[in-house]
């Protein structure tokens, strides 16, 4: 009967004629049958079941031994042995199959009780154990898997079952998806879920085992070694008790034993499997794991392996079964990559597509994943401000989602930063990374040190103060102009993409600054020039008294102190004149300054008097209105917040008082005897500090009474401007919380917009002194009322405007922010007494981002502010052509356009121009130098400091090439890339490990802060 059903079932009859033959076979072996018979057929069974070509023989096999089973026990007892099991499971060489496994499976169903069956199990319990030591393929595991659930007697007793534990651990780690398509990977997932089922079963009966497979998977994931590891072993975390992670983590973490390569290649194939589909608790494991190594302080494992998968992460985003996990993971990571935005810039490129697709997706999964991912980008935007030209598409893309407050930013931001970063991360200086692509050089935040990097990149775009400086001599009496000139020689020459100013910046310290704390940039540039200046004045008289004592002649009459450098370039001068309006006297004084500080006039009177009109009554003054500033400016800046702006280009009329003969001037130059600039002007009511103590000393010789009288009206005047700047900053902060764009109060930003010009007309502005500000007049003899007003008597080379942008809040008793935007023109008429009037082209703009002067990020636009050939007649008013703008931010430097200087705020609110940089025209100005073909040729420098920067340009090149061997060997080393994520490297950030917020470790990486200055 086996042999005709053998020959019946391989035959080629139709499957209907075999399946009619295998029934009649079925039906007589349900009959008695002699022993022989009965054995002849279960052998036909099994060799069928096992050894089955096609699905027939198979199921025919499969019937065979269930009718003999049940129909005759006691031969199926006797054919089923120990020896007959062994056969089967060793019949070829390797691993047996997983039918051999399923036909042993089936047989233990059909087996009744008894030694024969005690025998086969304790063979089993062997068996197993042999099999997963010769690491078997999924298929094969997975039929083990279902064996043992089936069988919990055929599982390794004793210590073989910790060793079986470890074995099908290592297994899973050698699965790899045998078919392709979707079919093949849903088998494969179920097959490892099976196995990582079983793991779970025997840890429950024995949770001793927990601990020694833990180990043994973390063996398996950080050998680099062998191949990498296959995510399968992601289906055992899912069955981790979670009671163990805090215990598991803080073990793992302080393991001396476990090396740091080890833990980062660990860690990073653990991330790798947050793309395991059907797990559970990965995200929770993997973010423990992150955890438990910042505890530990071991940062630079975790820099290494955030900037290494955080793409990877982010891109799984895109897959609704993974997206879950993913999220966690990646917010994670990037709030608390907290030292740098090196990490968060690696995904500005991927933010716009990704957001796109998850609209378009439009499921539930979808809109929740977009709202986190846009509560993290405001979340990151606000810790690493100062770049609008890489954000703007990001913040185009995700415009019309929720923008979380402040509040909430902040909480995001504080409950998982890195513990004790600050002091940890010190050392973290940027990655190694290539020179930026502009020829420009970044300088290294050392620890809120943005204000004093912004300031040192607009001196040295400044390229006449640089060429002044990198002239200076080499045996000279300032140590301090000595020390910026090497700075600003490797800046200009150094083959670094970024330098440390920290020899400087020690060498000029303000005294009350603290250290490690934001600071005002405006308030160091002023103590910088002021050091460097009454530095050369100081060496200036030692050299001649040098010279006078060597020399054996009798002294000659000392010459006349020669201007500084700062007083050559920044030096301005200004002229106060009060006039009595009792007995119309006149007194005036002239004082030197440095820059202008520039207070917002209130918003009543920039609406009333716009481009300088100075309120005199019209019967006095005999003008007529001057255009308003859409006439003059073009279109208002209005509508939705992210419109933008036109470039202003500044060529609107000037404004000027002169007290003797008052005159207009048109909107496109002098109108009557004046010449331009004759329009009537006056002075602000907060004068900078620094000019009014520069003239203390003077006005206390001639007029004491004068000084008396000054120092009463100043307290009076400021404290009415701080409590209309406080108004101010409070609507601009509501507004901003409510989402509304930034601007003047009630959200009028045509009708209340202000300009530079405004707050230059506002400062050149009449002050009337009346009531307790009244002023002691000398010839009556009396305190009377009077007129205050200022003039501009020479004009600077460089014109420094610092816009008074912080106020004094009385009740919180911090300095609070005006953020209204001010429209920045490219071209500034200035008006000087007489009539006269200079151009200015904008060269630097330093903005600060963040609502307090304690806090924030300073960065600087700034393009060359060099000499250019007069302009022509009739041109002196139309601006020249845009140069290349540099957007300078620490250790970044990028190509930016004035575009993106004007439009800034529009864009960022909190991010506001706060000092500006002017060049004079050339051929305007009383001292103007005439241009040259070498205007633009940097100077020679002395022999000691060339070969500085000659030596330290090979120190630099031989870092690099060590820096790139040791890296290379250490990413053959790394597990490779999954294939589904190679598509995230191929368009990556041109300005990858560009440097950042304002941070201790404000940069990306590398060897090259070892220069410092």
């Amino acid at each position: 009967m086996d042999k005709i059903l053998e020959a019946v079932v391989t035959s080629s009859y139709p499957a209907s004629v075999k399946q009619g033959l295998v029934r009649r076979v079925l039906e007589a072996a349900r009959q008695p049958l002699e022993r022989e018979q009965c054995l002849a057929l279960l052998a036909l069974g099994a060799r069928l079941y096992v050894s089955g070509a096609e699905e027939l023989p198979r199921r025919v096999g499969c019937q065979l031994l269930h009718v003999a089973g049940r129909h005759h026990p006691e031969v199926f007892a006797e054919f089923f042995s120990a020896r007959r099991v062994l056969r089967l499971l060793q019949g070829g060489a390797g691993p047996p199959g997983a039918r051999a496994l399923a036909c042993v499976q089936l047989g233990l169903q059909l087996l009744p009780e008894g030694p024969a069956a005690d025998e086969v199990f304790a063979l089993l319990r062997r068996e197993v154990l042999r099999t997963v030591c010769e690491r078997p393929g999924p298929a094969v595991c997975a039929q083990v898997a279902r064996l043992l659930a089936r069988h919990p007697r055929c599982v390794p007793d004793g210590p073989h079952r910790l060793l079986f534990c470890q074995q099908l651990v290592r297994c899973l780690g050698r699965f790899r998806c045998p078919a392709e398509g979707e079919e093949g990977a849903v088998e494969f997932l179920e097959q490892a879920q099976q196995v990582s089922g079983l793991l779970a079963q025997l840890w429950r009966a024995q949770p001793a085992a927990i601990l020694p497979c833990l180990k043994e998977l973390f063996a398996v994931i950080s050998c680099t070694e062998e191949e990498p590891p296959s995510s399968a072993l992601a289906s055992v975390v899912q069955h981790l008790p979670l009671e163990l992670m805090d215990g598991v983590v803080r073990n793992l973490s302080n393991d001396d034993s476990v090396t740091d390569s080890q833990m980062l290649t660990a860690i990073s194939r653990m991330i790798d499997w947050v793309s395991w589909p059907l797990g559970k608790n990965i995200d929770k494991w993997i973010i423990a794991l992150l955890k438990g190594l910042a505890a530990v302080k071991k940062f630079s494992i975790l820099i290494e392996v955030s900037l290494a998968k955080i793409e990877k992460v982010f891109s799984k985003l895109l897959y609704p079964i993974v997206r879950g996990a993913a999220l966690s993971v990646l917010k994670y990571m990037l709030l608390t990559f907290q030292h740098s935005h090196e990490a968060f810039h690696l995904l500005l490129p991927h933010i716009p597509p990704m957001v796109a697709s998850l609209v378009k997706e439009d499921s539930n999964s979808g809109t929740s994943c977009l709202e986190q991912l846009a509560e993290l980008v405001h979340c990151m935007v606000f810790r690493f401000p100062g770049f609008p030209d890489l954000y703007e598409p990001v913040m185009e893309a995700i415009k019309d989602l929720h923008v979380p407050n402040e509040d909430r930013i902040k909480q995001l931001l504080g409950q998982d930063a890195w513990t004790s970063q600050k002091s940890e991360l010190a050392g973290f200086y940027p990655r190694l990374m290539a020179k930026s692509d502009t020829g420009k050089i970044g300088l290294i935040n050392l620890g809120n040190t943005c204000y004093v990097n912004s300031i040192l990149q607009a001196l040295f775009m400044a390229s006449d103060f640089r060429h002044c400086v990198l002239r200076l001599t080499e045996n000279n009496s300032q140590p301090l102009m000595t020390k910026l000139q090497w700075l600003l020689a490797f800046l200009e020459h150094s083959q670094r993409p970024a330098i440390s100013p920290e020899n400087f910046l020690s060498a000029s310290w303000t005294p009350w600054f603290s250290p490690g704390t934001q600071q005002d940039c405006s308030e160091y540039l002023k103590y910088l020039l002021d050091r460097l200046h009454e530095e050369e004045k100081t060496g200036t008289r030692i050299c001649q008294k040098l010279k006078q004592s060597s020399s054996p002649s009798p002294p000659e009459e000392p010459p006349g102190p020669s201007p500084t450098s700062v007083e050559k370039m920044f030096g301005g001068k200004i002229v106060t004149r009060i006039r009595c309006l009792h007995c119309l006297n006149v007194s005036s004084r002239e004082e030197a300054f440095t820059d202008l500080s520039l207070a917002f006039p209130p918003t009543e009177r920039c609406r009333r008097r716009r481009l300088g009109s100075v309120m005199l009554p019209a019967e006095a003054v005999g003008v007529r209105d001057p255009p308003s500033p859409s006439q003059a400016q073009g279109p208002s800046r209005g509508g939705p917040r992210r419109q933008r702006k036109q470039c202003v280009t500044g060529d609107a009329p000037a404004a000027l008082l002169d007290i003797e003969s008052l005159g207009p001037q048109g909107p496109q130059g002098p109108q009557g005897p004046q010449g331009p600039g004759g329009q009537s002007s006056g002075e602000e009511k907060a004068e900078s500090e620094k000019a009014a103590e520069a003239a203390a000393a003077a006005r206390e010789e001639e007029r004491p009474r004068e000084q008396e009288q000054d120092e009463k009206e100043k307290p009076a005047a400021a404290a009415a401007e701080e409590e209309k700047a406080e108004k101010e900053v409070e609507t601009a902060t509501e507004k901003e919380e409510d989402g509304a764009g930034p601007g003047t109060p009630g959200g009028a930003a045509g009708e209340g917009s202000r300009s530079v010009l405004d707050l230059v007309n506002y400062f050149l502005s009449p002050e009337r002194l009346t009531a307790e500000n009244r002023y002691y007049c000398e010839p009556c003899a009396s305190l009377q009322d009077a007129e205050k007003a200022v003039e501009l008597s020479q004009g600077p080379r460089y014109l420094i405007l610092t816009l008074l942008r912080f106020s004094f809040d009385l009740r919180s008793m911090r300095r609070r922010k005006i953020l209204d935007d001010v429209s920045i023109p490219l071209l500034l008429r200035l008006p000087l007494a007489g009539g006269r009037g200079q151009a200015y082209d904008l060269c630097s703009v330093v903005v600060h981002s963040g609502v307090s002067s304690e806090s924030g990020h300073y960065y600087c636009y700034a393009r060359e502010g060099a000499a250019r050939p007069a302009p022509s007649l009739g041109a002196a008013d139309r601006p020249e052509p845009e140069n290349q703008w540099y957007l300078f931010n620490d250790t970044r430097v990028s190509f930016s356009s004035f575009e993106s200087v004007s439009n800034v705020t529009s864009f960022f609110p909190k991010d506001t121009a706060y000092v500006l940089f002017y060049r004079q025209r050339p051929g305007e100005g009383p001292e103007a130098e005439p241009s040259s073909p070498r205007g633009r040729a940097e100077p020679t420098l002395h022999k000691d400091l060339m070969e500085a920067i000659s030596k330290d340009n090979i120190l630099y090149l031989q870092e690099q090439e060590k820096e790139a061997r040791s890296r290379a060997a250490y990413i053959s080393a790394l597990p490779a890339s999954p294939h589904w994520g190679r598509g995230f490297d191929e368009d990556k950030d041109e300005d990858e490990g560009s440097p950042g917020g304002c941070s201790p470790a404000g940069g990306s990486g590398g060897d090259f802060h070892r220069l410092v200055f």
